[in-house]
């Protein structure tokens, strides 16, 4: 997301997401090179990040998320969003694949992490997962943490060089090493190798935006300020007619205005859930090119059914369902 995706919902951008999972499952599914329980359960963190819960709301060290009775400005929820929700879900089910899990060990070894570690870790793996595909970060995760380079005070020391070869091949492997240096740094200086505990402070950190920031207060602090909403949540909730610019009937133009859109109305019990549903949905289904709306079980209830899956056969047809989609 795409700690993460996570995000495939990715990231999962990440990750799978279909029954409710406890704070055990995080560190949980099995990776394919060998590590130590220790070093395994760390790197599950990033595995987390595609994969942080399974299309329901998990706990996080036996506690349940705060913050999901934040007050906000409410607006009337769009027609039928229950039977979509509802619909999506029996789709992604079928959708779903089973991931291997290996628990031996992993939970004794999440154990004795100490919170600020897995909280920094859980920030720099959420940092590396941004516009990367799942096994890209989790691998790169690993990387750093065989290396001993999932702290701050250990990132802080070493040359950004070794932290490029690393998380290469993640995207923006360049930028987002510079990045991780400057975290590290602050988090140092600031909060003394731990990471912010608020969104404001969080989007304060280089290579930190809204979706990071409300995924890392989720996933690190246990805490619901916000929605996680990347692409697919966009494009999807903007398909579905469920969100708008305030005050006018036009599409939001950016995955923040979606999330302030989205908040005003959906429960907040589905604001964790909703990203991965729509994350897997989106790379599924409603994928971003050519949508497959005749494999999708609520087309009758979506306002964009059909309107997108007809490949343009020249300059001129796609000048055409260009305009047809404005």
């Amino acid at each position: 997301m795409s700690v993460v995706s996570c995000f495939c919902f990715g990231r999962t951008k990440i990750f799978n997401f279909i029954a409710s999972t406890t704070s055990r499952s995080l560190f949980s599914s099995k990776t394919s090179i060998p590590t130590s329980s220790r070093t395994k359960s760390i790197v599950q963190l990033s595995v987390k990040i595609e994969h942080r819960t399974k299309f329901g709301i998990a706990e996080i060290d036996g506690c349940s998320y705060k913050g999901a009775n934040k007050s906000v400005q409410r607006s009337e929820p769009p027609a039928h969003w229950e039977k979509i929700l509802d619909g999506v879900r029996k789709m992604m089910i079928s959708y779903s694949k089973d991931v291997p899990v290996d628990s031996m060990g992993s939970e004794e070894a999440a154990a004795t992490i100490p919170p600020k570690e897995r909280r920094f870790a859980i920030l720099a793996s959420t940092v590396l997962s941004s516009q990367t595909k799942g096994h890209v970060t989790q691998g790169a995760t690993q990387r750093l943490q065989l290396n001993g380079l999932l702290t701050a005070d250990a990132i802080n020391k070493v040359d950004e060089e070794i932290i490029k070869k690393l998380i290469y091949p993640v995207g923006f492997y360049t930028r987002k090493a510079s990045n991780l240096k400057r975290i590290a740094e602050i988090c140092l200086m600031k909060y003394d190798g731990d990471i912010p505990n608020s969104v404001e402070e969080l989007l304060l950190l280089p290579g930190v935006g809204p979706k990071i920031a409300y995924l890392v207060m989720i996933l690190g602090w246990n805490n619901v300020q916000g929605i996680c909403v990347d692409t697919h949540v966009h494009r999807i909730c903007n398909r579905l007619g469920w969100v708008s610019r305030a005050g006018t009937k036009q599409k939001t133009s950016t995955p923040e205005e979606t999330r302030k859109a989205l908040q005003r109305w959906l429960p907040k019990e589905e604001w964790v859930p909703i990203n991965p549903l729509l994350v897997h949905f989106g790379g599924t289904i409603c994928t971003p090119l050519r949508p497959r709306c005749g494999e999708c079980s609520i087309s009758n209830l979506c306002p964009s059914a059909f309107v997108e899956t007809s490949k343009p056969s020249s300059k001129s047809n796609k000048s055409g369902l260009k305009k047809r989609l404005q």
